[in-house]
């Protein structure tokens, strides 16, 4: 009989380093994004910002870390569930906030069409399925790429909740994913590399391991794993930066330091795993936490949107803090009005939905003392000869 591995008792509902590591991962992409993009300025942002460019180039880093956070809380927040809930909570989560970011962007870019032609009404419907990245439709946001990545993983790990959650079967899983994701680039098969995401895969894969480690404890299979995943990840540092500067600037850009980033992502995850980091537990960590996913949905084409009407009025220091506190604020907004009161509503709807296909698709119960519509013998609780020690 094989020995059973131990979980962690009294694990935290939510860990406070998590929300910390996700705002920063997504101030980080902000960053990028307003000093390092020359769309909104009108100039290179080398003349604009001369040094704080220097860093902002490293800013696409944040979406790396958001993969592999997020692999770790998938993994902890569908244990014990069943594919049913696990989708209503995945769905819940990410839906009204992504919602309110796509009518939000569209309208900026409808009133103000500056750094992008207004955007079509057929793909701003199709932008509200989260799928345009599957139909090759335009994202209304650029940021939006990341969601159907998300979407992917979250179908693939949808396969081992419906197989079951377990230790063993995260580990098979893991270890099939790298498989896939290796052989995908040579492969030739467009629906394998679709699914395998090479680039992306390593991040979610160890942020997995990562949670079993905190779950079950460390061990030589799981350090194996993240070893693999984080020698994977650095492999594709050099054909990310390309694909987010363009092979010109990555020419000219130092690749060590993006190197370094994804190391002390793994490094902290690590810390995290291994209990190292639960005594932060900083009250305001949690609710800056809480304003990562809407900032990251609505700053991007918004927020170059302002520095553009802007730029010939406000210095560029103040117009670039002022818009990423704008959209703060927005997003603090985007999430007291709608994330959290619609995602509540929504994922109690859909549970009670997956309850009643669960009652109508289960086989009717025997009436009291006899088969279903075989009346009871009156006065007693026997069921009819013949039936008896039938279970």
């Amino acid at each position: 009989m094989r020995a059973r591995i131990p979980e962690r008792p009294g694990e935290p509902r939510r860990l406070a380093v998590l929300d910390g590591i996700r705002v920063l991962a997504a101030l980080a992409v902000v960053f990028y994004h307003y000093v390092a993009l020359a769309s909104a300025w009108g100039q290179p942002t080398t003349d604009v910002f001369p040094l704080a460019r220097r860093f902002a180039v490293y800013g696409w880093l944040g979406v790396e870390i958001f993969f592999l956070v997020s692999g770790f809380v998938i993994c902890m927040s569908a244990w014990g569930r069943g594919l049913g809930d696990f989708a209503a909570s995945r769905v819940a989560r990410l839906f009204p906030a992504y919602w309110a970011g796509v009518v939000f962007t569209s309208l900026v870019l409808l009133l103000w069409p500056e750094v992008r032609p207004g955007v079509k009404y057929t793909d701003v419907v199709v932008n509200l399925s989260m799928l345009q990245g599957g139909l090759g439709v335009p994202n209304v946001d650029d940021a939006y790429w990341t969601l159907f990545v998300e979407l992917k993983f979250y179908a693939l790990f949808a396969l081992v909740v419906l197989r079951g959650l377990t230790y063993r079967n995260c580990v098979l899983f893991c270890g099939t994913w790298t498989l896939a994701g290796v052989v995908a680039p040579t492969a030739d098969e467009g629906v394998l590399s679709f699914f395998a995401m090479p680039s992306a895969s390593p991040y979610f894969i160890a942020g997995i391991a990562f949670h079993l480690m905190r779950r079950f404890g460390p061990n030589a299979v799981l350090w194996v794993i993240v070893g693999i995943q984080f020698l994977l990840a650095q492999h594709y540092v050099y054909g990310r930066m390309t694909s987010s500067l363009g092979a010109a600037v990555t020419e000219r850009t130092p690749l060590w330091p993006a190197h370094l980033v994804i190391l002390l992502g793994f490094a902290v995850m690590a810390a995290l795993a291994l209990g190292t980091l639960d005594g932060i537990r900083w009250r305001w960590l949690p609710h800056a936490g809480a304003l990562s996913y809407p900032l990251y949905l609505i700053h991007m084409m918004a927020g170059l949107t302002l520095i553009h009407h802007f730029r010939d009025r406000v210095a560029p220091v103040p117009l670039a803090l002022g818009t990423t506190a704008s959209m703060l604020l927005s997003a603090w907004a985007l999430h007291r009005l709608v994330e959290r009161p619609l995602g509540r509503r929504l994922g109690a709807a859909l549970r009670r939905g997956i309850q009643d296909i669960r009652v109508a698709a289960a086989p009717p119960r025997p009436e009291p003392g006899g088969l279903p519509g075989q009346p009871a013998v009156p006065g007693t609780d026997r069921v009819p000869a013949g039936r008896q020690g039938v279970s």
